[in-house]
């Protein structure tokens, strides 16, 4: 509000300690509106974290309680709590500020305050309002009064091995749900990121582990491991399926959309439309969907088993796959958007080997890594029984094909690498 004299008729008040609280109140009974800007998620201060007072040694909670309440409930007084002020302009009377307000994770409107968040949070670290002398939960609040009453979530940033990881899955939060004996929670932690979680609990690179602050003391959590464990449970303790989230299936309003192609990305992406409402449909040129995953990794490192299971998860959130069905002349892009379908992803994966283009390439005997692991992939019999291979290159696909020739009764397997073997970019437990 404002007058003639152009002087607006509101107070900031910047701290919600004691001072701050009885400026306030006072402000607030000569009829200003007043503004309470406390960086913390609570006001109290100082004055909350003290058991007595001097030099009367009474309980200052006690002391502070009705000035906690009063603050509160007055209703000229507003409280702007987990801000900072980053900025003053103007001149007494008519000041314009900037306040950055951060998030608390927390909706306000439906926090009630009762704590059963705390009961289940699996993440515990030091209390700054006990000046580290007791733990928290992540989710907290500073003291049993606080004002508002209302719990937060300090978000400090994003975790290395999170930030590594492609899909950006939270895996410190199902490390720490597992910790905690919640496997089923933590399997569906990871399935809110990726739809082939087992998959990945087999043969992910794990870069998550490479960045994990962990290894700067010792080794890295083993975080694909827990993975593994997390949806190993899922998968033979059978899953409970969780409610759907109705707000996020308005999104797509049953809209079809076509996904040639059932490896990783198309399946990712039809995963994705379907939780956001929209119909896919894959389209798959072979007899089973997986792309790369089911004709590309070796049965060993991956078994069938464990790919049907996360594509059932997968068709179970709305997805149709259809396989037999390639993208061409029987059945063109145009067809696609005459059946209705709004959009198409493309993802046809790139199931061709690298050509090292000497002499001697196409000669009889020699086949190319993809090519090999592809033919396994669908049934083709290959007889290596007896034989002497070697194989060229030093990636996942150069072991895979090396180990697979051994596996195939090969005499002898050898792998043949350009530099040394610290540097083969394959992973070292292959």
């Amino acid at each position: 509000m404002s007058n003639k004299s152009g002087k607006i008729g509101s107070v900031l008040v910047v701290g919600g300690g004691i001072g701050g609280m009885q400026a306030a109140l006072d402000l607030a009974d000569s009829g200003f509106k007043t503004y309470l800007l406390e960086e913390k998620p609570a006001i109290g201060g100082v004055m909350a974290q003290l058991d007595k007072t001097f030099p009367t040694n009474d309980c200052s909670m006690c002391i502070m309680s009705p000035k906690l309440v009063d603050t509160g409930r007055h209703p000229n007084i507003e409280l702007i709590t987990y801000a900072e002020l980053e900025d003053i302009k103007g001149n007494a009377g008519n000041f314009k500020v900037r306040i950055k307000k951060k998030a608390s994770y927390v909706d306000p409107d439906k926090c009630t305050g009762c704590g059963e968040c705390v009961e289940v949070c699996p993440v515990t670290l030091e209390s700054e309002f006990d000046e580290g002398l007791a733990t928290r939960h992540a989710i907290y609040k500073m003291y049993p009064q606080a004002i508002p009453n209302v719990f937060t979530i300090d978000k400090i940033g994003v975790p290395p091995c999170m930030d590594a990881c492609p899909a950006h899955v939270n895996a410190q939060g199902y490390v720490a749900l597992i910790r905690e004996g919640k496997f089923q929670e933590a399997a569906d932690l990871v399935r809110e990121r990726n739809p082939l979680p087992s998959v990945c609990g087999r043969i992910c690179v794990h870069v998550c582990e490479e960045n994990c602050n962990r290894g700067e003391i010792d080794e890295p959590v083993a975080i694909r491991a827990l993975k593994r464990f997390a949806l190993d449970y899922e998968r033979t303790h059978g899953r409970k399926k969780k409610k759907k989230d109705d707000k996020l299936k308005e999104r797509g309003k049953g809209r079809k959309v076509a996904v040639i192609g059932s490896g990783p990305a198309g399946l990712t992406v039809a995963y994705d439309l379907a939780r956001w409402g929209y119909k896919p449909t894959v389209f798959e040129a072979l007899s089973k969907p997986g792309g790369m995953l089911r004709v590309g990794v070796p049965k060993y490192r991956l078994p069938p088993k464990i790919l049907d299971y996360d594509i059932k998860m997968i068709e179970e959130e709305g997805v149709e796959i259809r396989c037999n069905t390639p993208i061409g002349p029987d059945l063109t892009l145009n067809d696609l958007h005459n059946a209705g379908y709004e959009a198409v992803f493309i993802a046809i994966g790139a199931h061709k080997s690298k050509r090292l283009g000497i002499d001697g390439e196409d000669l009889e005997g020699v086949v190319h890594a993809a090519g090999f692991l592809h033919d396994l992939g669908i049934g083709k019999k290959v007889d290596f029984r007896g034989k002497i291979v070697a194989v060229i290159g030093g990636g996942n696909v150069a072991i895979d094909s090396v180990r697979t020739a051994l596996r195939l009764g090969a005499k002898t397997a050898f792998v043949l690498y350009r530099r040394s073997r610290d540097e083969i970019p394959a992973s070292r437990e292959e």
